[in-house]
């Protein structure tokens, strides 16, 4: 037992460790959960974080593919085993999980889970998720030993969770506070720029006819004004660069928004992406946040039932595409949809946009830049 505890220590330092590298708690759950499988010898092993709808805020697992994942489909629901852990808040060991009374169904597509772990991540009372393992490679099922070696990694592993929401936490307050500093230069800085810009119009216009050389003045301090205000509100604009991508870069920046829409959203929405060579900032957050209107446009006005976002790089080009089955428009009747503001950002960056859509047809929306 004296080993095991000691892999249970390394398991929960690495958790730990992950902490304070300042990883999201998404991280932090998948360092959690491959050292789980790693300790107790699974193929397959997953943590659940529910949330309050009756799903799960987070679910990340071990032992599956891409390909499967895009396979199964949504996240799970609390249903079944998975509902049956949230509610009783206990350990269960089953030698094989489809015959329990509690189980109810899987995907089409779900792997075959037979002998399984499950063990509640609690905070005091709370139950922050659930750690479960399947399929114990060694042969012969999940021991009792194995269920308490599980039961006190899940309470060390409890104590990671809680640090990292406090960390992200944390970091979201400090983005607030960010975003009011930002608000306050844009109001003393830009904003007084403006006025001046006005009040400095108005009088070349009212010395136009009677003193056109004060006037020429006037119109003088008006450009200045201008350029200063437009360099200005542009330092500003720079500064306002997600904070996720300077973390995450802009395939997991992207991949973490479209699975917050996928949970939020009754369509079913799914993100592609290939290895991507670095990117210049300025490209990543235009990419973004073409992304994210596209998608807006999408969920909101389209009535789709699926949307895919798909990254790709190729022969130094990126390719950013969003499709969805929704309803589609006429091209004639595209100007409210944000597409003038999103070619402009793909332009800005020497990319080209296209949308190819047609009424009952869907939409296609694609963006390319060279980098």
């Amino acid at each position: 037992m004296t080993s095991d505890r000691d892999e249970i220590l390394q398991a929960v330092s690495s958790a730990v460790l992950a902490v304070t590298r300042h990883l999201s708690v998404r991280e932090v759950l998948q360092v959690i959960v491959r050292s789980a499988q790693r300790l107790l010898d699974a193929r397959y092993a997953a943590l659940g974080v529910p949330d309050e709808d009756g799903s799960f805020a987070e679910f990340v697992a071990e032992g599956l593919t891409d390909k499967q994942w895009d396979a199964i489909g949504p996240l799970p629901r609390q249903h079944g085993m998975l509902g049956a852990m949230l509610r009783d808040g206990t350990p269960v060991r089953l030698p094989d999980l489809r015959k329990d009374a509690r189980f109810e169904w899987w995907p089409k597509a779900h792997p075959v889970m037979k002998d399984f772990l499950g063990v509640p991540i609690r905070d005091g009372e709370q139950v922050l998720g659930i750690i479960f393992l399947a399929n114990k490679r060694a042969g012969g099922g999940f021991t009792q030993e194995d269920q308490e070696l599980l039961t006190l990694f899940a309470a060390h592993a409890a104590i990671a969770l809680i640090n990292a929401r406090l960390y992200e936490r944390g970091r979201e307050l400090a983005m607030v506070e960010e975003r009011n500093r930002m608000a306050r230069e844009l109001h003393d800085a830009v904003t007084q720029k403006l006025f001046s810009l006005r009040l400095s119009a108005q009088a070349a216009g009212a010395m136009l006819d009677k003193a056109p050389d004060k006037a020429a003045a006037e119109l003088e301090r008006v450009q200045r004004l201008a350029g200063e205000a437009l360099s200005e509100l542009r330092a500003v604009i720079v500064e306002l660069r997600p904070a996720e991508l300077d973390r995450h870069g802009l395939s997991e920046t992207l991949r973490k928004h479209v699975r917050l829409l996928d949970r939020l959203h009754p369509a079913l929405v799914s993100f592609e992406c290939a290895e991507l060579p670095p990117l210049d900032p300025a490209v990543e957050v235009a990419v973004l946040r073409v992304a994210q209107e596209a998608l807006h446009n999408a969920l909101r006005h389209s009535g789709a039932g699926t949307v895919s976002v798909r990254l790709a790089y190729g022969g130094g080009r990126l390719e950013l595409v969003v499709r969805d089955d929704g309803n589609g428009f006429e091209q004639a009747d595209s100007r409210g949809l944000g597409l003038v503001s999103m070619r402009d950002r793909a332009e800005a960056v020497g990319g080209e946009l296209s949308v190819e859509s047609a009424p009952g047809a869907g939409t296609t929306v694609r963006v390319e830049v060279s980098v």
